[in-house]
């Protein structure tokens, strides 16, 4: 395992730079998701910096996605899901005018870690769900630079990922993680005394454990701050999404986590806080647009002008912070405990929760039922362990797969009992 931090503000980057004027090369992964198509944008917005080789998606909007192909004139375009190549070429057939030599096609499962892999300077990783670690570990390989917004990847195969990363080769592209990279520029990594990371609380803040018995997916749904996919708006809900984020801080930065604290900060104004041990504290503010992240992961070292919003000082605001109720939202303990844990259980962790997010949804599991079963889970996964000993050890990508599969399928089992058990 390598004792650099995986993502080191002060590390120089690791690529080529591109021929001098010319565009940076970038192969976007999750392109019709929320992430791709803000980076999708931002790439619109700067083709002096930015060139689009590559594309990958799972395949569920290809009219979209070979809209995307078209506007970036982009050589290949992957699908995982192989049933819909056809639908692809279809659509790349309309979306492009006659005569006009098509991008290459890509399908199946192992796509977008083709992409990964190929001649680019850098990956944006923007897929949902482990899934991305495959991806992840191959763009690593190539010696990319990775712009990571694929959380799930680093925390399932966190030592995987440091294994394989060269210093300054991962820049985080989450809002929280990005703040930190930046407010980390201000001293060197001794200097860190803790590492704040804000929650805006989700739509349920403030609400007791008992009062969110009866949530229902459509509430849960109703972010007050972000537009995201579902299943990352439920996460926001229940607060997994930040005890992941905890997790990803602590195997990026390298801080322990009793030196991470988790800070509700309704308003989403400033994404994150680096507390030194002289007492000063560096945060990172701005509107909550996800573009300028994305900017800056795509564009590291240098910042893209005017990437997003920017606060309007003439005008009077104010900002408010809250300690986290762990009793209402256990999800962030629960965290801690499996990253500590280490092993293969923050993987049971996440892709229990995946299951749980899913039969949510689908209204076979109440909003609680969803920290409990998981909790439940990797209970069994460790043993009921409570000495920091590993809760797995095979921390092969095929340990890991493993240990995802048992655990979605004892999470399905738990959930359906619920139900019984709720009907009985």
């Amino acid at each position: 395992m390598t004792d650099h931090l995986l993502a080191d503000p002060h590390a120089p980057c690791p690529a080529d730079p591109p021929p001098s004027g010319g565009p940076r090369d970038i192969v976007i992964l999750g392109s019709t998701g929320s992430i791709g198509t803000q980076a999708v944008d931002v790439v619109l917005s700067n083709p002096e910096r930015f060139r689009v080789t590559a594309l990958s998606a799972n395949g569920g909007r290809v009219a979209e996605l070979a809209e995307q192909a078209r506007r970036l004139r982009v050589r290949t375009v992957a699908v995982a899901r192989a049933d819909k190549a056809d639908d692809l070429r279809e659509a790349l057939r309309a979306a492009f005018g006659p005569g006009e030599p098509l991008p290459e096609v890509l399908a199946g499962p192992d796509a977008a870690t083709e992409l990964a892999g190929s001649e680019c300077h850098t990956v944006l990783n923007g897929i949902t769900g482990s899934i991305g670690l495959a991806p992840t570990l191959a763009a690593l390989k190539a010696g990319r630079v990775l712009a990571l917004a694929n959380k799930e990847s680093l925390i399932v195969g966190g030592p995987l990922v440091k294994a394989l990363a060269r210093p300054g080769q991962i820049v985080p592209v989450d809002s929280e993680h990005s703040a930190l990279f930046q407010a980390l520029k201000g001293g060197t990594r001794g200097e860190v005394r803790k590492l704040l990371v804000t929650a805006s609380g989700g739509p349920f803040r403030g609400r007791t454990r008992a009062e969110l018995a009866d949530v229902t997916p459509e509430d849960a749904l109703a972010h007050p701050t972000w537009a995201m996919g579902p299943v990352i708006t439920v996460n926001s809900a229940t607060l997994v999404n930040k005890g992941l984020e905890v997790i990803e801080a602590h195997l990026l930065y390298d801080i322990p986590f009793d030196r991470i604290q988790v800070v509700v900060h309704p308003q989403s104004a400033i994404h994150s806080m680096v507390e030194f041990t002289d007492g000063s504290t560096l945060a990172q503010c701005g509107p909550p647009d996800m573009r300028l992240p994305i900017a800056l992961g795509i564009g590291w070292p240098a910042r893209v002008p005017d990437a997003g919003p920017v606060f309007d000082w003439t005008q009077p605001m104010s900002w408010d912070f809250f300690p986290l109720d762990e009793d209402a939202f256990p999800s962030v303990p629960l965290a801690c405990h499996v990253g500590a844990l280490g092993g293969t259980a923050p993987a049971v962790y996440n892709a229990a929760n995946e299951e749980c997010v899913d039969a949510f949804l689908a209204g076979r599991l109440p909003f609680t039922g969803i920290v409990d079963t998981v909790a439940s889970v990797v209970e069994e996964h460790t043993g009921g362990r409570t000495d920091g000993s590993p809760g797995g050890t095979d921390l092969t990508l095929t340990g890991v797969l493993e240990a995802e599969e048992w655990a979605r399928a004892r999470a399905r089992e738990l959930a359906a009992r619920a139900v019984v058990e709720a009907r009985a």
